[in-house]
């Protein structure tokens, strides 16, 4: 795909979505750290359900020690592998009580050493807490980006790199919240809704669907 069709495509999903957020619900670094060390695996709108319940009693790293790993399961037990979630989460606490003074660092190392952490969470944290122009690759973006031609990878951190190389430094901030929604909800994995989406004529999917 050349420069100045990706340009477009950017230029179409900003104008479409100026501000896109993370469908996660949170309201501090802490709570987007949780929920995101939850989403693996799992739905935004699963872990939604499970925070909104938790958050109100427990939402910073003491609180969770005290709340304890058994407590902790008793929350998020409907979410996918809630067991080896409460206990990275609760672990994860442990550290950032005993090496953060109780915040989120933002460091993507020290992010990474957290258990349940790795560089997909931590990009997420980094870009929606605070700001950063990291790109953060989920199935979603994997699967638009290749499938687009945008930025082609035989795995997430190939497409991770494409992108980086690839996106204007206008765009970084935003553009994993706009390929994401994209994924969710218009160039779904079955039956893409290529009809309907904003960039199909830029797209270079050869089996376009009429949906």
């Amino acid at each position: 795909m050349n420069k100045a069709k990706r340009l477009e495509i950017l230029t179409r999903l900003r104008d479409d979505n100026p501000n896109p957020e993370t469908e996660l619900e949170y309201t501090s670094p802490f709570e987007l750290l949780v929920a995101v060390t939850l989403s693996a695996q799992a739905t935004d709108v699963s872990v939604n359900k499970a925070t909104r319940k938790l958050f109100p009693v427990a939402n910073t790293p003491q609180a969770i020690i005290e709340l304890g790993v058994d407590g902790l399961r008793d929350y998020i037990k409907t979410i996918g592998l809630f067991n080896s979630k409460a206990n990275n989460v609760y672990k994860m606490c442990h550290i950032l009580m005993e090496q953060h003074g109780g915040e989120v660092p933002e460091n993507r190392e020290a992010l990474e050493a957290l258990p349940g952490v790795g560089r997909k969470t931590a990009n997420v944290v980094l870009n929606c807490a605070f700001g950063w122009p990291t790109i953060a690759v989920d199935t979603h973006i994997f699967r638009v980006s290749n499938r687009t031609k945008f930025a082609m990878g035989k795995d997430v951190v190939a497409v991770e790199e494409k992108l980086e190389k690839v996106v204007p430094k206008e765009f970084k901030v935003d553009v994993h919240h706009w390929l994401i929604l994209l994924g969710r909800y218009t160039c779904v994995a079955r039956k893409p809704k290529c009809g309907s989406c904003i960039i199909e004529d830029l797209c270079e999917f050869k089996e376009k669907t009429s949906g």
